[in-house]
């Protein structure tokens, strides 16, 4: 049995899962905010009651925001800041009595959707979280490629490729750069570019509502934001290459994006077509857990 754990900003969940994929359990709690502590001893208890549902035990792999580095185990580059300087891996191994796989939660993205989601049929599967952010994981042979420092597929923190002058140099990021993925091709982005348009704050859900009923306003904000995210996937192509693209998130249940990205991916890749599927996750927002519990599927 495999057991995955998502640990989010807000929420955490536990998945107990077969080998075909069949759940036997699954659970959920808010994420404690009163410290690490707190968090280790939920993680403990979120463990306990998925065994306790499914009757056995099983290995633990947990997705968190954020990525320990491979050398040292600390985990660093979290927006849930209270992991950044831990050392997750080692505390958790200690607190559950046994071996933990960690991963960033957009790398367990990927690796679900390869083992049985949109990219079972691919080899190298890219996972796009196009949610309140902008996140990336990479997965080859239905397994997480992390990379030498642990930051592989790390897509929201290099710059907004091909900036127009309007653009440069960029809104300031989270992490203290400017221009960074993450402030555009994103929900955030959008709302972001909407409320700079106008001054007026409006949820990203509505802005492609009112874009659906031909608002031009809304309009425009969308059409640059599905150009912006054609560039990012427009970029990865000349590196990566994958053989498919994944979407998850909030802003990847616009179904006209899959329709409109692979023209506008062309004009910006260095080659003279695009033929990539692109594709929506199938787990949706199961993809995270699921994904953490498929890292001891060897």
């Amino acid at each position: 049995m495999f057991i995955g754990i998502d640990w989010g900003g807000t929420k955490m969940e536990v998945i107990a899962l077969d080998r075909d994929g069949t759940t036997r359990a699954r659970h959920r709690i808010a994420t404690p905010t009163s410290g690490y502590d707190a968090c280790i001893r939920a993680v403990q208890e979120l463990v306990v009651t998925a065994e306790q549902m499914a009757g056995e035990q099983g290995t633990i792999g947990i997705g968190i925001p954020g990525s320990p580095n491979p050398r040292t185990g600390i985990v660093r580059n979290s927006n849930a800041v209270l992991l950044n300087g831990q050392p997750l891996g080692r505390d958790l191994q200690a607190a559950l009595g046994r071996d933990v796989r960690l991963a960033n939660d957009a790398n367990c993205l990927a690796v679900s959707e390869a083992v049985d989601g949109a990219g079972k049929d691919a080899h190298t599967v890219f996972g796009v979280i196009v949610g309140t952010g902008h996140g990336g994981g990479l997965a080859i042979g239905k397994h997480v490629h992390a990379g030498y420092q642990g930051i592989a597929a790390e897509i929201g923190h290099y710059p907004l490729p091909w900036m127009t002058e309007d653009e440069y140099p960029g809104h300031k990021c989270w992490c203290g750069k400017h221009g960074c993925l993450d402030m555009y091709a994103c929900g955030t982005g959008v709302e972001l570019d909407y409320r700079m348009t106008t001054g007026i704050d409006r949820r990203g859900r509505d802005i492609i509502a009112d874009k659906r009923n031909g608002d031009p306003v809304a309009t425009a904000v969308y059409e640059r934001f599905v150009d912006r995210l054609a560039r990012s996937l427009a970029l990865l192509t000349n590196i990566v290459d994958p053989d498919v693209f994944v979407l998850g998130g909030g802003m990847s249940n616009v179904d006209e994006i899959y329709d409109e990205l692979p023209e506008l991916i062309v004009k910006y890749i260095f080659g003279d077509s695009f033929e990539t599927p692109i594709r929506k996750a199938v787990h949706g927002d199961s993809s995270g857990v699921r994904g953490a519990a498929w890292l001891w599927k060897d």
